[in-house]
């Protein structure tokens, strides 16, 4: 007998996407403003950032203040390559200042995040002990992040084998809804080592996710996102908000099967813009 079968009743899983995951923060606020609030969550990479920060307490606006007005050498400094180009130092002084819980098992909901591990060519997925480890492991984009090593493993960008974290919750939830910020799209050619970098990690990850999709009950995802580069930090603000209206746009759409699986839906009739 399967005991962990359908023990939550919405479940929702954020794939990786480097900058295009602070839609996510967007997603959430909209579901939330609609009476929606997952009880489990699965994250890879910048699922997995959003995630944490969401499971540990924090609202989507509040997440959205952390990073308004940062640069992307705030959160790597870059280091002669072993392993990678940047260390990871920077992410790791910015969780330990905004998260609250320190392991898996103390925050208000239950995360999995995901990883690969590199020398094995595993997916792994992490539920408990240290949470900062696993998630700057889950955001270490092989060549550009050195590997974490935990527990005598090394782990890199769980978007290598899987990006779109459906299946690791799909049997605990009776409802999940996926959130995918990057799917596979087209990009004009530019002659540079990030576009090439870029544009590899994209399809690599972009292609695993097949299987993910078809596991959701409801799916959120927009190719509209693909003008944000992996380390877009310059519009923060704007691509919150696209996930906010995305979701609101898709529950408007959904509205009648929503009230069905959730009656305790309030469904708000006006988007909310951010306020600078």
């Amino acid at each position: 007998m399967d005991t962990n079968r359908n023990i939550y009743k919405l479940g929702i899983a954020l794939s990786g996407g480097g900058a295009k995951g602070f839609a996510h923060l967007g997603v959430l606020q909209a579901l939330n403003e609609n009476g929606l609030y997952p009880e489990i969550i699965a994250g890879t990479s910048a699922g997995a950032f959003a995630g944490v920060l969401y499971a540990d307490g924090h609202s989507p606006k509040e997440i959205l203040t952390f990073f308004q007005k940062k640069v992307f050498r705030e959160f790597a400094e870059f280091t002669i390559p072993h392993g990678g180009f940047f260390k990871s130092e920077g992410f790791q002084s910015f969780l330990k200042k905004h998260l609250r819980a320190k392991t898996f098992e103390h925050l208000n909901i239950p995360l999995h995040v995901v990883a690969t591990d590199i020398e094995y060519g595993e997916s792994y997925t992490f539920t408990s002990g240290p949470l900062i480890p696993s998630v700057i492991a889950s955001c270490s984009v092989p060549i550009i992040f050195r590997p974490v090593e935990i527990n005598k493993h090394y782990y890199v960008d769980g978007g290598l084998f899987k990006n779109f974290p459906v299946s690791t919750i799909r049997r605990e939830c009776m409802k999940i809804i996926g959130v995918n910020v990057s799917p596979i799209t087209t990009a004009e050619f530019r002659s540079s080592i990030k576009y090439i970098a870029e544009r590899s990690f994209h399809y690599m990850s972009g292609s695993n996710t097949l299987l993910d999709r078809n596991l959701c009950d409801y799916l959120i995802e927009s190719a509209s996102l693909s003008k944000y580069s992996m380390f877009d930090l310059d519009h923060v603000d704007e691509i919150y908000q696209a996930g906010y209206d995305l979701t609101m746009d898709f529950i408007k759409e959904n509205k009648e099967s929503l009230l069905k699986d959730f009656p305790e839906m309030q469904l708000k009739t006006t988007n909310n813009t951010i306020h600078r």
